[in-house]
């Protein structure tokens, strides 16, 4: 696969218009969404360690604060695989059809993939108001549980809108692209095993 040249940086899209400052600002959250998650539960998990065998006391809300965490980075990230074209791909039949046909499949799987992304963010958003309604509350944390699934439809829609926006690129474009940043191919590999 290759990804656009290295003058244009994830940050900045190369979609024109309203299109690219949408892209722009989907990276820029997603960015943001992965690299908190990540860097917070690192070090909710070392200090936990820490308060355990250096204080002898561990603290009470670390795997409910975990669990919400997993929770942002898993649908954060798989936006972010959209975007980078790291989604699993069955492609033996795809890479035998001529270059037209590949690209009418390509705007086919983009535009089905964004619908059903939307479609679960519908139905995610529901779950939420459902659990909303319920009033609970996690045991250590005491914040309502439904806080722990909001990100649950940010990220539905977020990879929805990475998949509407490589169906306009396909659309739009000569090539053929897996997302707005990466090409369909396969990268030679210079160094065969």
């Amino acid at each position: 696969m290759s990804e656009i040249p290295a003058s244009a940086t994830p940050a900045e899209s190369n979609l024109p218009g309203v299109l690219g400052i949408v892209d722009t600002a989907i990276a820029r959250i997603e960015a943001v969404m992965l690299a908190a998650g990540v860097l917070l539960m690192a070090a909710n998990t070392v200090a936990n360690v820490v308060g355990r065998f250096v204080l002898q006391s561990s603290i009470y809300f670390s795997e409910e604060l975990n669990s919400i965490l997993i929770v942002l980075i898993t649908f954060a990230g798989i936006s972010y695989a959209a975007r980078h074209g790291r989604h699993i791909r069955m492609s033996a039949i795809f890479d035998q059809l001529p270059t037209p046909a590949r690209r009418t499949m390509m705007v086919l799987i983009a535009v089905v993939t964004a619908i059903f992304m939307f479609g679960l963010c519908w139905y995610a958003a529901g779950y939420i108001i459902t659990q909303a309604g319920r009033g609970r509350l996690l045991p250590a944390l005491q914040i309502p549980v439904w806080w722990m699934y909001v990100w649950v439809p940010v990220g539905f829609f977020m990879t929805g809108m990475q998949y509407a926006l490589t169906a306009v690129k396909n659309l739009t474009d000569k090539d053929i692209w897996l997302s707005t940043i990466v090409l369909e191919g396969y990268e030679e590999d210079s160094d065969p095993l």
